[in-house]
């Protein structure tokens, strides 16, 4: 069985969550996390390896001549012997001065991209028995840490859809109708997918989409000289034709699918970010709309490496680039 292993009977009583051996890789379930990463010296250890892979670098002077010290009072930190200043693994990055236990930065990390359709910051204020509005910043440090991931041209056959997303009316009426789609008062998010490959998504400013903003989005992500893009007859997409070769499906007459052409792969998508929406957080403001995006695409384009999800939201979050705001509003 590719050298896979049943857990133990009494992990699987009462627990939908655990890990697994198969076909030699670890896959992080969040049992595995929290039986693990049981203090901070384990985290720190762990982010140490992940970060500078076992070779520590000063984030102030670029030297790599350092060294553990050891601290009281505080978390252990690793010593510089050029510029002689201590620094912690977590240094500039969103976990950068966290009072917050490590084991519970990484449950939480374990806890969000386990679920499909994300988890509120009241459930994982429970799990990990925290303050509302610190694992509310916590979770949103989190799926900062997902945005801007890099992912490689596009190639082959690709979807470009948009979908509309936040609020609408609570009461619909005739003076405020519930009104759907194109010249809803909602924000506008425009994605394409490659069959079989990642998703890129793009927030375009002042919720307005040119046909430019397309063909640049496009030129950016696309490899047009090896993909064939399909789409629908909205007006901002009809110069695609001109740059690569493309066609369009005619949602205006019902038309849904004609043989390959459709772009029913990106309304999944899109259907799995409503379902977040509907389901567990209720309501996006247009503040921190990008965040949500980005731990969705995130989930999506790794959902064949599961038993890499985990280290790879680490690195995401530990990146140095990607420091934390000073402060986090309610969205």
């Amino acid at each position: 069985m590719c050298g896979r292993e049943i857990p133990p009977k009494e992990l699987l009583l009462g627990l939908d969550i655990y890990f697994v051996f198969y076909c030699n890789y670890i896959v992080m379930k969040t049992i595995h996390v929290a039986n693990t990463f049981n203090n901070d010296n384990v985290c720190l250890e762990y982010l140490c390896n992940l970060r500078w892979h076992k070779q520590p670098e000063c984030p102030y002077c670029r030297s790599k001549k350092t060294s553990r010290k050891k601290e009281r009072n505080r978390r252990s930190r690793l010593q510089c012997h050029d510029c002689h200043k201590s620094f912690s693994p977590t240094v500039n990055t969103i976990m950068h001065g966290t009072r917050i236990p490590l084991n519970k930065w990484f449950l939480a990390v374990s806890l969000i991209v386990e679920a499909k359709k994300s988890i509120s910051s009241r459930q994982l204020a429970r799990h990990l028995d925290l303050p509302v509005k610190t694992a509310y910043s916590l979770s949103q440090r989190i799926r900062k840490g997902m945005l801007g991931t890099k992912s490689p041209f596009l190639k082959g056959i690709i979807e470009i859809d948009e979908t509309y997303i936040v609020d609408k009316p609570r009461h619909p009426s005739k003076e405020n109708p519930r009104k759907r789609g194109r010249g809803a008062d909602k924000q506008m998010v425009v994605g394409m997918v490659e069959r079989g490959g990642d998703m890129i998504t793009t927030i375009p400013k002042n919720n307005r989409c040119r046909s430019k903003d397309v063909r640049n989005m496009i030129l950016d992500n696309v490899d047009i000289s090896k993909a064939t893009i399909y789409t629908d007859e909205y007006r901002i997409y009809s110069h695609i034709v001109k740059w690569t070769k493309c066609d369009y499906i005619k949602h205006s007459v019902k038309e849904y699918s004609r043989g390959d052409v459709h772009t029913n792969t990106v309304e999944e998508f899109w259907e799995l970010i409503r379902r977040a929406w509907y389901g567990t957080h209720r309501h996006y403001s247009v503040k921190y709309l990008p965040y949500y995006i980005a731990e969705a695409q995130f989930k999506y384009n790794h959902r064949d490496k599961k038993d890499q999800l985990f280290d790879k939201a680490l690195e995401n979050i530990t990146r140095e680039q990607c420091t934390p705001s000073s402060t986090f509003s309610r969205a």
